[in-house]
């Protein structure tokens, strides 16, 4: 754990010491390296249970993919960002960088932690960066407002956490992951305990969002500069997901019941969520709406609790990180060339930008889940076992599904085809630092479907 944590804490004088000059690349390939180095976490997967172990942190099949995402998050937010922050002071720069090292370093406590208070402290952690991150680097005014909503939606979901862990300390007194699955199964019936299983897992249906607690969201989304945006979209949402099958071994038997109408929300809000998307006009809203219906079929798989469930949610988790935060980076570069969010103002940027247009093809076929590629087989893992739970479960993961192909070409058939608009004279042209990051979005994506085994989590 060590060889990964002690790079990244000192990724930070590293931002404070460079020169000016050399700030970018120097930052951009130290974090590059510890990614690579991170890789190393994912051998012998399916042969063992915890490894890396120390006194506070381990990894396990269920949290190393995480891990390995987080990782190789940052240089791509390094990546993404030099462009849009190259007119800010020196020192706003070294603080924009310090930020999201920070984040990356809160992750990794976050997913690697053994003990749950101290996944609860990082978990909470990790607002502060992203909350200075949209607040102070966001484009619109807005941002303050957004700020807010996404601060007080994630301390009202988490406080009732805190009391719940701390109940569990007092009845079990361990929570150590490593001995809580041993402990004795605890005696639940009575009003109280149904309360404290909603208390267990409200903090992280926020964080997923789970829809109708879904409003922070977009908001925090489209206000956010392009690394905000990334890492939201793709380690932030995992956080809960992350939590939520953490949670889950101990919540028994209570689950069986209490999870209805949290799935019955979930399924409900892949579909309210795809049609909002398919009325959008603001690209990044768009995008985000759509990360919400992903997030509702994570939700629903791991709240039925079997092995099928667990898996997939796991692979779609994963899948949706490099996938969102793609588009997110497309959407970006438009918004770099034409200044605005808005889809009819930019349209048929493949006569002017055909290498973009393919990056957006792939990324938006993988949104919508082609075959080979691991969003595939994560939505078809968890549809086939909510299948298994209710029949009526497929008329809305069905629908679902059909809507998210709708919206998903109908973000590509709106920014990229037709004739290009009269207002755009002079577009820049996409540069090779844009396709390296593109690329290092979706290879990954790509190579896993040669090995999905990687992603299979504790079933393996």
């Amino acid at each position: 754990m060590l060889k990964i944590l002690i790079p990244t804490l000192m990724l930070i004088p590293t931002a404070w010491l460079t020169s000016p000059k050399w700030l970018w690349p120097t930052t951009l390939s130290h974090s590059l390296i510890i990614a690579l180095a991170s890789l190393t976490w994912l051998e012998n997967l399916s042969e063992t249970g915890w490894s890396s172990l120390n006194l506070y942190m381990a990894t396990d099949p269920l949290s190393t993919p995480l891990l390995v995402l987080t990782c190789w998050l940052l240089p791509l937010m390094i990546l993404a960002s030099q462009n849009h922050t190259a007119l800010e002071p020196i020192s706003r720069q070294r603080m924009y960088i310090t930020l999201l090292t920070s984040l990356q370093i809160f992750l990794i406590l976050a997913f690697g932690a053994t003990e749950i208070i101290m996944f609860y402290i990082m978990f909470e952690a990790t607002l502060i960066p992203t909350l200075v991150i949209i607040t102070r680097w966001g484009n619109q005014t807005e941002r303050l407002n957004a700020g807010t909503y996404f601060l007080f939606y994630t301390l009202a979901g988490s406080l009732p956490l805190l009391v719940a862990l701390l109940l569990l300390q007092n009845n079990t007194g361990t929570l150590s992951l490593l001995t809580l699955q041993y402990s004795t199964p605890l005696q639940l019936g009575s009003y109280a305990d149904k309360l404290w299983w909603a208390g267990c897992l409200l903090a992280f249906l926020v964080k997923m969002p789970l829809y109708g607690v879904h409003l922070w969201l977009p908001k925090a989304h489209v206000e956010a500069p392009i690394a905000g945006s990334m890492v939201l979209a793709a380690v932030l949402l995992k956080l809960g997901g992350y939590g939520m099958m953490r949670m889950m071994t101990m919540l028994e038997p209570l689950t069986k019941e209490l999870s209805y109408p949290f799935i019955i929300f979930a399924l409900w809000g892949v579909i309210m969520t795809g049609s909002i998307c398919l009325r959008q006009t603001d690209l990044k809203s768009l995008i985000a709406y759509s990360s919400v219906s992903h997030m509702g079929l994570v939700a629903g798989g791991i709240l039925i609790q079997t092995p099928w469930g667990f898996t997939g949610a796991l692979i779609l988790m994963i899948a949706h990180g490099l996938t969102s935060s793609a588009l997110f980076c497309l959407a970006n570069t438009n918004y770099e060339r034409t200044h605005s969010r808005t889809m009819v103002l930019a349209r048929g940027l493949q006569m002017a930008l055909p290498l973009m247009t393919t990056w957006w093809f792939i990324a938006s076929l993988a949104n919508l889940a082609l075959p080979p590629l691991p969003n595939l087989m994560g939505e078809l893992m968890i549809i086939t076992s909510l299948f298994n739970w209710s029949y009526w479960t497929l008329a809305l993961t069905g629908a679902g599904t059909l809507i998210t192909a709708g919206y998903s070409l109908y973000m590509f058939l709106m920014t990229q085809r037709g004739p290009l608009p009269a207002h755009i004279l002079a577009l820049d042209p996409t540069h090779s630092r844009e396709h390296l990051l593109i690329a290092l979005h979706l290879l990954p994506l790509i190579l896993l479907i040669l090995k999905p085994g990687l992603l299979w989590g504790w079933t393996s």
